[in-house]
């Protein structure tokens, strides 16, 4: 049944093909972002754009006025270099930013269910991975505390104001328009770099592990938990660690490139190793990722090559 869907962060890498997705399903879709990391050449014409801020009385405003009935929660800060330099900004935009529409929310009672997402790469810390719900959140990262904290807050308005939620946690996605010239996404920065020559950079030993997920298996998941009656928290990952060494060199292999990567120190607030366990989503969403890394990067590597100018 067609619904009106806000998307927050809809001009993002995820949120954009989230916006797609719903739109494929005949929903009507509100896009919010600020468009300070999402980019515009990402936004499907058939949304409804605002570009606003998720702190601003501008953005609350409008979301009390249109009542949709899902609010799908990309918007972010992502970065974990930035949220341990500058915790309070972290806060600020991840948790204030949820909290000023959930205000709106519980007032008006317009809304059907939250959809967010959460972390699953750096909600359980080193914990011994596969990482399951059932561990104890173990976040080593201001940016981890802050998608749980966001987690407690939806578990508080659905129990207090009756508004259902999930929270997607989501392994590290990678895919067709993830932005390369950040601090996250090393699949496309390595694609990035090695397109256009430039030294590639491995902090640490590149032997730390990470759950590497293809954005349309992660997608499905955004579109079952809101057909689904479902609540709670779910990881969306892989279940398998590959390390940042083994990345560069299928990348690398897949451009034929001679290019040679650089050690720099580590990063503070970086995990040793991660990878989730996603049989809670098989069990109750009847979800399981069908892309594997070497089908994703191949997918991944061609979407740069037909950006480079």
């Amino acid at each position: 049944m067609p619904m009106k869907v806000l998307v927050t962060g809809g001009a993002g890498f995820i949120g954009s093909h989230v916006v797609d997705a719903y739109l494929d399903k005949g929903h009507e879709v509100l896009v919010f972002d600020n468009l300070s990391t999402g980019v515009k050449d990402n936004l499907n014409p058939q949304a409804r754009f605002f570009k606003v801020d998720i702190r601003s009385k501008e953005a609350a405003d409008i979301f009390a006025k249109e009542k949709p009935a899902i609010l799908n929660h990309h918007a972010a800060q992502i970065r974990v270099d930035l949220a341990v330099k500058e915790p309070i900004k972290d806060l600020e935009i991840n948790i204030v930013g949820l909290l000023s529409l959930m205000e709106k929310a519980k007032k008006n009672k317009f809304l059907h269910k939250v959809v967010f997402a959460s972390t699953g790469g750096a909600m359980y810390g080193n914990n011994p991975s596969p990482s399951t719900e059932a561990m104890i959140p173990q976040p080593l990262s201001p940016y981890g505390i802050s998608k749980r904290a966001s987690e407690l807050y939806l578990n508080f308005y659905q129990e207090e104001y009756q508004i259902p939620y999930v929270a997607l946690r989501y392994a590290n996605v990678y895919g067709p328009r993830q932005n390369p010239y950040g601090e996250a996404g090393v699949i496309a920065i390595f694609c990035e770099n090695l397109l256009n020559s430039k030294q590639p950079l491995i902090n640490g030993t590149g032997k730390q592990t990470r759950d590497y997920v293809y954005v349309s298996d992660v997608v499905k998941a955004n579109i079952l938990t809101t057909e689904k009656e479902v609540t709670g928290e779910f990881n969306i990952g892989t279940a398998i660690e590959t390390d940042v060494n083994s990345i560069f060199r299928l990348i690398s292999g897949e451009l034929s490139s001679s290019l040679s990567a650089k050690y720099v120190p580590p990063r503070p607030g970086d995990q040793e190793f991660s990878s989730i366990a996603f049989g809670k989503a098989r069990q109750k969403l009847s979800w399981e990722p069908k892309v594997d890394l070497e089908a994703g990067i191949k997918k991944t590597v061609k979407f740069f090559q037909s950006q480079k100018k």
